[in-house]
């Protein structure tokens, strides 16, 4: 999304990461990787429920409960009109881009 920014800024779009770590965390993360856009914690998982982002997760064996990587892409009237579940760092912006046009 960083790399992105200026394209999408110029596309009339808002970027907002949202994750539940605490802001501690996030700022350095921010800090580390000069992101240019905000991010906000959802610490108690009540966005990541409402979007249906929250569930449980596998990795290496263990069952834990986490967030789905997701985009959304919502309009100017706060309506969802394109969602990308389980999206992949790697696809968000040429998805992004295809939601765009």
């Amino acid at each position: 999304m960083r790399d992105a920014l200026p394209d999408l800024t110029a596309a009339g779009v808002a970027v907002v990461g949202i994750s539940p770590d605490p802001v501690a965390q996030q700022k350095k993360f921010d800090d580390k990787h000069g992101l240019g856009f905000a991010l906000l914690s959802d610490s108690d998982h009540q966005i990541a429920d409402a979007y249906g982002v929250w569930g449980e997760k596998k990795m290496a064996g263990k069952t834990y409960m986490g967030i789905a990587r997701s985009a959304f892409l919502i309009d100017e009237a706060g309506n969802i009109s394109a969602t990308g579940y389980k999206i992949s760092p790697q696809s968000t912006i040429p998805t992004l881009t295809q939601w765009l046009a």
